[in-house]
């Protein structure tokens, strides 16, 4: 009965390691920032449209996963032939959002926690009344198959600066440009985002939050 029940638990095993490979958004590349992009002085400009901008988060532990969204601030980006070429938008780190939970059931408290609103624990996640924006300024563009676009930028986090490339579909109609990324994930200890990581701690036992957290940006502007 035993060696049953351990054959079971290594095949159960080996199926979960399985399904989470398979279910994991591609991490985005990461490397040191780089010189923002440059358009032409007869670029076109688009302003962002903050109320229909959002980027969808997630975060991973053992036990299960947390997620929700995050506001923009402002942000612009100009096109050269009608195709991206430079831009920056503003993070609203203010706005963050936990949208698995209910009111009352963990939703205000997980939402303090993350913002560092919560006296002794301010600079557990991202400390927003010392670093109220996060910030993402276009550094390049390169054509995909299938239509796609990958974008490269630097996103500054909590003071720290660093260049992430990822797919997007790029859409331009009637005056409205459309930025929709694929998920994607980054290791958020890259920009000192450390609390609960099994590789800047020990002893955590299954206690830990994954470094990767997974994001999903969209992002409209409309014609200037």
């Amino acid at each position: 009965m035993r060696t049953k029940f351990l054959k079971f638990s290594m095949i159960l095993a080996i199926a979960i390691a399985f399904t989470n490979c398979k279910d994991k958004a591609e991490e985005a590349n990461t490397s040191d920032a780089e010189a923002a992009a440059v358009s032409e002085s007869t670029s076109e400009k688009y302003t962002v449209n903050v109320a229909e901008s959002t980027i969808h988060w997630k975060g991973f532990k053992p036990t299960g996963t947390h997620s929700g969204t995050i506001n923009l601030e402002n942000g612009v980006f100009k096109t050269d032939d009608g195709k991206l070429q430079s831009g920056t938008f503003l993070i609203d780190m203010k706005s963050i959002s936990v949208t698995d939970l209910e009111s009352g059931d963990g939703k205000e408290n997980l939402e303090a926690h993350l913002m560092g609103t919560v006296e002794g624990k301010e600079g557990d996640f991202f400390d927003v009344t010392k670093f109220p924006t996060a910030a993402f300024e276009i550094t390049g563009t390169e054509a995909m198959a299938a239509g796609k676009t990958r974008l490269s930028g630097n996103l500054a986090i909590k003071g720290q600066k660093h260049n992430i490339s990822f797919p997007v579909t790029i859409t331009n109609a009637d005056g409205m440009m459309t930025i929709e990324s694929e998920a994607f994930t980054i290791d958020r200890t890259t920009w000192g985002v450390n609390y609960g990581s099994k590789s800047v701690f020990d002893n955590l036992g299954d206690k830990f939050i994954n470094d990767d957290m997974e994001l999903k940006i969209v992002v409209k502007a409309k014609k200037a």
